[in-house]
């Protein structure tokens, strides 16, 4: 299920609480036996555990391309940074980054939703696609203009990304014509014009490089981190169950060790084995 996206400092609305015979979902009436109606309440919500990968909100940095998958932001090459943006109509702008701690492009993260794009790859290809939050892709022209205007996805809305060799942790956002995202000072005279984007810089260099922030529930090494860690948690009590008798405290810790490693079965099986003889012998 996706969840709705959140931003950094925006409170969570709180659920109402229901007194018992609101509705049926809340209380049902059910009759004794000597006809009297009484209200039997319903099992309380089951609420969501904050440990579980799905509900971590946090922004992150990618670390590599295969990163790339849902909610991302671009942290463009500018000073202060600024990040890539869309509008309703489809016009692609960069915007400056509020949430972000002394400038540092590794801590941002969005505060408005047009700085947010949805990252998907391309299937049977290497190449990505980029949603922005009105449902059209990102795209770019001939002459290297952005636009986000297709709900369709042609050669136009479709990107190679590309990790930067000599910088670890940022990438070149590559079209299909081989030229490269770019920001360029505004040729706008008024003062504090912000950076243009361009899509037509035939090199790499410092204003091509950027740093894309994710949120920590897609990248794949924390959500596989954090679902490791969950599958660690088991107790004494299920461990003296599955072996089928009770354990010394080292056996508790190797087998403990064993779920982290990877060989908590072969375990298993050898203690399993030992009981037999231990019986028998």
């Amino acid at each position: 299920m996706v969840k709705a996206l959140t931003f950094k400092g925006e409170k969570k609305p709180k659920k109402r609480k229901r007194a018992a015979g609101d509705d049926d979902d809340t209380a049902t009436a059910v009759a004794d036996d000597k006809g009297e109606r009484q209200v039997k309440a319903a099992k309380p919500a089951k609420e969501e555990d904050p440990e579980d990968p799905e509900n971590d909100d946090s922004w992150v940095s990618a670390d590599v391309v295969t990163d790339l998958s849902g909610p991302i932001m671009f942290v463009l090459p500018t000073e202060p940074p600024t990040a890539l943006a869309c509008d309703a109509i489809g016009k692609v702008f960069t915007l400056p980054i509020e949430n972000i701690v002394d400038g540092n492009p590794a801590t941002a993260e969005p505060h408005d939703v047009r700085q947010v794009w949805v990252a998907n790859r391309i299937v049977g290809t290497d190449h990505y696609r980029f949603k922005g939050h009105h449902g059209k892709y990102l795209g770019c022209d001939k002459i290297g203009l952005f636009f986000a205007t297709s709900e369709a996805v042609s050669p136009l809305e479709s990107f190679t990304v590309v990790a930067t060799a000599d910088t670890p942790g940022t990438f070149q956002i590559q079209t299909l014509r081989d030229t490269f995202l770019t920001v360029k000072q505004s040729r706008s005279s008024k003062i504090n014009a912000l950076p243009e984007v361009r899509g037509d810089a035939t090199e790499i260099t410092f204003d091509t490089t950027l740093r894309i922030r994710m949120q920590a529930r897609f990248k794949p090494q924390l959500k596989a981190s954090k679902e490791e860690k969950a599958r660690e948690k088991i107790s004494r009590r299920e461990l003296e169950d599955a072996v089928g008798r009770r354990l010394e405290e080292e056996e508790v810790k190797k087998l403990k060790r064993a779920r982290r490693e990877g060989n908590y079965h072969e375990l298993l099986l050898d203690l399993k084995v030992k009981n037999k003889h231990d019986k028998y012998g």
